[in-house]
């Protein structure tokens, strides 16, 4: 399947694999690629250049593929090293970058300079169109439903990716509530050139994360997500558990009142005790609601197939049985 999306980072298949704080490692990235998507690893997870540059090197005994770097650009006291990190993705030869957070204007110059392809991960049209202004090749849009950070306007796919359509000229994907070839044509059909999954790809064998993580992903239904620091404006879409409910007590007791001090033990390095030791009611984790569409665990090509085989045959079956009916 061929859309500007495959074009402009020279893959096989218009899927992404969105950078995973903890997910996002070299195994992670070489198994998607491999299997004809684009891989993405997770810049700060590593969180210096010289350990980024390792796992890039990592990547490329892996993967012949093209691959990528999440950059996620966070309102910080203590940054991370953002210029040091920006070169070990240019000296490591990485061709795609997915900037999110913070406006990444101060490090595209760097990245177009290198022949780097950006695509900006978005939560809203006005976010999408700010991205494509200042130079970004293409954009993530995420929906409501997606895991992690929705944004604050609460609007879903279904409406934000028609939305998108019609104010952007650079390619965009679709993010939030993607895992199979139903949700490949849906994207398509809605204007995108392709889908970006994120908890789908959790609930995979290369996924290196602790088997506890991917079992409580294909047990969830979509009613097991909870939003977290809305208060904050920071809201966070995460899997349910006892951590995460005595969270949300928190902050209705606190109202008004709420700092993230408060809420500190929930979710300020919970991590590493859950992807790596599976620890489930360590703290908040981002999820989406797309867990109610994940019912099994197969390997990261075992499902780009499935989702390909799935779009060819409801574009070509299915939809098409609805010609001249």
């Amino acid at each position: 399947m061929k859309t500007r999306i495959t074009e402009l980072f020279g893959i096989e298949h218009p899927i992404i694999q969105g950078g995973m704080h903890y997910v996002g490692f070299a195994e992670m990235a070489a198994a998607v690629s491999n299997a004809g998507g684009l891989g993405i690893i997770t810049g700060l997870t590593l969180g210096t250049p010289e350990k980024l540059a390792n796992e890039i090197a990592k990547c490329k005994d892996m993967t012949d593929k093209p691959f990528g770097v999440n950059l996620t650009f966070l309102p910080t006291v203590n940054a991370p090293d953002y210029p040091g990190l920006v070169k070990a993705i240019i000296d490591g030869g990485v061709k795609a970058v997915e900037t999110a957070g913070n406006n990444p204007a101060q490090v595209l110059p760097f990245f177009k300079d290198a022949g780097v392809k950006v695509i900006h991960k978005c939560t809203s049209v006005r976010h999408s169109l700010k991205a494509q202004s200042i130079g970004c090749d293409a954009v993530s849009v995420d929906g409501f439903e997606c895991g992690g950070h929705p944004g604050e306007d609460d609007i879903p796919n279904m409406i934000l990716l028609p939305r998108a359509a019609d104010e952007l000229e650079i390619p965009f994907v679709a993010s939030g509530g993607m895992a199979d070839g139903r949700s490949l044509v849906a994207s398509l059909a809605m204007g995108a050139e392709g889908m970006n999954m994120g908890t789908r790809f959790i609930a995979t064998k290369e996924a290196p994360v602790h088997e506890n993580v991917k079992k409580a992903i294909v047990a969830a239904s979509e009613l097991d997500t909870r939003l977290v620091m809305r208060p904050l404006r920071n809201t966070e879409r995460v899997m349910t558990n006892d951590a995460v409910e005595e969270l949300l007590q928190i902050e209705k007791e606190k109202g008004a009142d709420l700092k993230f001090e408060d809420i500190i033990e929930q979710v300020a390095g919970v991590y590493p005790r859950i992807m790596t030791e599976g620890d489930m009611d360590a703290g908040a984790w981002s999820c989406g609601m797309v867990a109610g569409l994940i019912d099994d665990i197969p390997t990261c090509k075992e499902l780009i197939d499935r989702i390909m085989a799935e779009a060819e045959e409801i574009i070509t079956q299915r939809l098409a049985r609805f010609q001249g009916a």
